[in-house]
């Protein structure tokens, strides 16, 4: 049942520790298990900078995140003073029908309640590098049923289909959305999702199938919307590039959004798509501080790099924006700190700058508060009121951080644009044009 290979490949069972020594899989469920023995480590080499540690801001003046405490304190009979009448979203850990990362699963499962079906009956093959940026790393490569993934209708992201060539992302950020994906393949959401690479080797084909389906319409597709197609695998399978030519040779519209410098080597094939289709590229820029950067965002490419990769783009004639995320309570959301992103992004010749604060979903929210714990404790009682109604924060607060964030893009010079015209999605031609497109919710560019 396994395939068997050379070249340092080996049957799924056998999973890589460290560099010797192998063990085959954990049991379902495994996951919540490890979580206390797990470290948040990267898997890049120890930076002379890394061990530093970012303060906290001052809320003594009474910042935006501390005001929304203020509220949720007062709505749970703890204070009785009262600034704003903010409300947080609802919460997405609550039981809800199937959500748009359901259809993302290698097999639909008879019962939605666990993933039944290991990684290791759909034929994956384990593979490893013993290179330097890929220590540490294991993929699991397979061949998937389908690459074109529908987001559910009930859904109010502006995009209705997308393509993730991989799951897990060797970025590591401590607050990835997407983290609890993993937990349908029997990994964990923590080391697992920065470490254990699945791999859609026939991606590239399989899109030019199902682009060339008479049902296909040529609608909008979106990437970037669960993990980072242009991550460090990327360099390896050079997946992207197939993809980037079949929808080329479709003249089919799609958006990109990373944090990942390697989409310059794509450059000329995404000059090639827009000459024939709408392209809306994005790259991802919260803050430009350096050390949080360090700390919370371990694998990626630095700020300074990602708003290098946007003036090039747009050098090049390729609109690019940022997506100011995620804006972090009481680390990254001071006046001070906003100014100085907005700022860069101004001198990046970013088309347009969307703010998102943090939102801490399931998987998410207990790495994060992990990483909160070990390096910011006295903020963790401040979380865990902020975040106390769900994965996002109190609705005041967040409009609150984004009217700044237009301000300060109004002074600087750089446009703000919603989700829909930062994608560059145009009205889908199954739809009529006098339809009004669904609201967009806060994980629209996402």
């Amino acid at each position: 049942m396994f395939e068997q290979r050379r070249d340092s490949v080996r049957a799924f069972p056998v999973v890589p520790v460290g560099c010797d020594e192998v063990k085959g899989p954990e049991p379902l469920g495994h996951g919540l298990a490890r979580q206390e023995a797990l470290g948040g480590g990267s898997t890049q080499p120890d930076c002379p900078d890394r061990g530093s540690r970012c303060e906290p801001q001052d809320t003594s003046d009474g910042g935006p995140a501390h005001r929304a405490l203020l509220v949720v304190e007062e709505q749970q009979g703890l204070t009785v003073a009262h600034v704003g009448a903010g409300q947080s979203n609802v919460c997405s850990d609550t039981i809800a029908p199937p959500v748009r990362w359901d259809n993302l699963r290698l097999i639909d499962p008879p019962g939605r309640e666990r993933m039944t079906v290991p990684l290791f009956e759909q034929g994956a093959v384990v593979r490893t590098f013993d290179t330097h940026e890929f220590r540490g790393i294991t993929f699991y490569e397979v061949r998937a049923r389908s690459i074109v993934n529908r987001v559910p209708e009930a859904s109010r992201v502006p995009f209705r289909w997308t393509i993730n060539p991989y799951r897990g992302c060797s970025h590591a950020c401590f607050y990835c959305f997407a983290r609890n994906t993993h937990t349908y393949l029997d990994m964990d959401y923590g080391e697992d999702f920065n470490s254990q690479i699945v791999v859609k080797v026939n991606a590239a084909d399989l899109l030019r199938k199902e682009l060339a389906a008479k049902s296909w319409t040529g609608e909008h597709i979106a990437m970037g919307t669960n993990v980072d197609p242009y991550q460090r695998a990327e360099g390896r399978y050079r997946l992207m590039r197939g993809i980037l030519e079949g929808l080329r040779d479709f003249a089919n519209p799609f958006s990109i959004l990373t944090k990942g410098s390697l989409i310059l080597r794509d450059i000329e094939l995404l000059q090639e798509c827009a000459a024939v289709a709408e392209v809306g590229t994005n790259v991802s820029v919260g803050f430009v501080d350096k050390g949080m950067w360090r700390l919370l965002e371990p694998g990626t490419p630095s700020p300074v790099k990602r708003l290098e990769v946007c003036r090039t783009l747009n050098e090049a004639g390729i609109e690019c924006g940022v997506l100011m995320a995620p804006i972090i309570p009481f680390l990254t959301d001071s006046p001070s700190q906003l100014a100085a992103t907005v700022r860069a992004i101004a001198e990046s010749r970013a088309t347009h700058v969307s703010p998102i604060v943090l939102h801490l979903r399931t998987g998410a929210r207990e790495w994060y508060l992990k990483w909160l714990a070990e390096n910011h404790s006295d903020l963790v009682p401040r979380y865990e009121r902020l975040y106390a109604r769900g994965a996002y924060a109190p609705k005041a607060y967040q409009e609150e951080v984004t009217g700044r964030v237009r301000e300060l893009a109004a002074r600087y010079g750089v446009g703000a644009r919603g989700p829909q015209d930062a994608r560059r999605i145009r009205p889908s031609r199954a739809k009529s044009s006098i339809e009004e497109a669904d609201p967009p919710e806060q994980l629209a560019l996402l």
